[in-house]
């Protein structure tokens, strides 16, 4: 089965047919490198981690770029602010982007180019469209020619005599066109400059990712992916910029991921809902954040909250639990009788992998994954439960091949990472402790609902069992004793 992709240009599905033959080659825009990174920043990093362990898992050779922008008047004037450099504010955040991505089990993409490194490159792209008249140098500045690129505004639908009519861009007498935007800009007082051949001064945001892009993957590549901000005018320019100076076309397939917003607002440090991937790690596992960002399709909105988040985290725990209650059923059969598993229930768990597949390969549909992960877990806890002392050899080889291809399949996701066995254990102790409890404690009130039972006074002991449960434990009695855990 194909993969399609939703393309933001052509505004459908489209099947994934990389240039090469096997090889997938993506491009994905970075961060300004300013301050630390927010959720939307963790969202697109997951996203685009996501895609590519998919991708990988499919059998394709993946080349992934994301870039840094190390250069750019938001870092110069916050460098300016905190009294230190353009350079070491970029890389002291780059740092701090590296911690956050390892806290959240981000693989490094191929490359991380910086737009500082590859001045020569931007300077050949620049020179390519004054030679080709897409670009015209005024003072010591470069402008791109809008209105010499005839299908700018293809990629965000917007046209371009309503754009140039309804301009509210402010005068600039170097300005051919309101529209023109910097490749390159000239010199200012205690600003950082390298030489060009119009003069002293540094690169246009835009500029980096056409270079870059075209450095590392050729004149044209398969995917080129960032947040649903970058449409316009980042990526419209960078088509511009890369079409303009090679006539070639540029990415063949356009992927951008949703907003993550906070109370159906998008986040914004002036309306105090700013949240920091490091505010969100301190209280949540990271794989609690994977799960609530994947249980929304990539292109949709996700809205973060408590209540998504607590969610999210009692999804993540069914999922372990599932695996930990099947590491440790017994590891031979009790009985070579017909198993209690249904023809139906056989075929949800052996055709667990081909149904994920389908959902993925459906524009990488995280949300259907999912739930079709839920569905299995339903189905083998059933099977479980219901299991008498000496199980049949077919529901354990069922169980234990579900519980397989479980976390084969989340590993894409980046979740279940962890021993269950551990993670279980770990949570349960958490538990006691967030509730001031322990095991003696509660091992002391199932000896006094035993004594009770013995005597045959069901009032207390059901009252007993009714505290246990109010405190978030389960108990189950079986032939002479009685076993307990945390509610997962």
């Amino acid at each position: 089965m194909t993969i399609e992709i939703f393309d933001t240009k052509s505004g459908r599905k489209a099947p994934l047919v990389p240039l090469e033959a096997g090889h997938v080659r993506m491009y994905v825009c970075g961060i300004t490198a300013y301050d630390y990174c927010h959720i939307g920043h963790a969202r697109s990093a997951l996203v685009f981690d996501m895609m590519v362990r998919y991708l990988r898992h499919r059998g394709y050779r993946v080349t992934y770029i994301r870039n840094f922008t190390d250069i750019d008047d938001k870092i110069i004037n916050r460098a300016r602010e905190q009294q230190t450099t353009p350079e070491e504010l970029a890389e002291r955040f780059i740092r701090m982007f590296h911690e956050d991505m390892e806290r959240l089990g981000v693989a490094a993409p191929t490359l991380e180019p910086k737009a500082t490194e590859h001045l020569p490159q931007i300077i050949t792209l620049i020179t390519q469209l004054i030679e080709r008249g897409m670009a015209y140098q005024s003072g010591q500045d470069v402008f791109f020619r809008v209105d010499r690129f005839k299908d700018y505004g293809a990629l965000s639908g917007r046209n371009l005599e309503e754009m140039q009519a309804g301009a509210r861009i402010a005068i600039n007498e170097a300005k051919e066109n309101p529209l023109d935007f910097a490749l390159w800009k000239g010199s200012k007082p205690g600003e950082p400059t390298w030489e060009s051949p119009w003069g002293p001064g540094r690169p246009g945001w835009h500029i980096e990712c056409s270079a870059m892009s075209r450095e590392y993957l050729g004149d044209t590549f398969d995917i080129h992916g960032g947040g649903k901000d970058l449409v316009f005018p980042h990526h419209e320019n960078e088509i511009a910029q890369s079409c303009g100076a090679t006539g070639a076309a540029f990415a063949n397939l356009w992927v951008h991921h949703g907003f993550v917003t906070i109370k159906d607002e998008k986040m914004s440090k002036s309306l105090g809902n700013f949240l920091t991937i490091r505010d969100v790690l301190a209280r949540y596992e990271a794989e609690t954040l994977r799960l609530f960002i994947f249980s929304t399709q990539y292109r949709n909105p996700v809205d973060f909250s408590e209540e998504a988040m607590a969610a999210a985290e009692t999804g993540l725990r069914r999922l372990y639990a599932c695996l930990a209650e099947i590491a440790l059923l017994p590891e031979t059969a009790g009985t070579d009788k017909p198993g209690l598993a249904t023809q139906s229930e056989q075929k949800k768990i052996k055709g667990l992998a081909e149904q994920f597949q389908e959902a993925m390969d459906n524009d990488f549909n995280t949300a259907q994954a999912l739930g079709l992960l839920f569905e299995a877990v339903k189905t083998m806890n059933r099977i479980r439960q219901a299991l008498p002392r000496k199980p049949a050899a077919s529901d354990l080889t069922l169980l234990r091949q579900g519980a397989e291809s479980l976390r084969g399949l989340a590993t894409i996701l980046g979740l279940l990472g962890e021993n269950p066995l551990c993670y279980t254990q770990r949570k349960q102790t958490d538990f006691l402790k967030e509730h001031g409890l322990d095991a003696a404690t509660i091992e002391g009130l199932i000896e006094q609902r035993n004594a009770a039972r013995v005597a045959k006074n069901w009032q207390q002991a059901d009252a007993l069992r009714d505290r246990l449960q109010k405190l978030g434990i389960e108990i189950q009695d079986s032939a002479g004793f009685t076993t307990w855990k945390v509610r997962m």
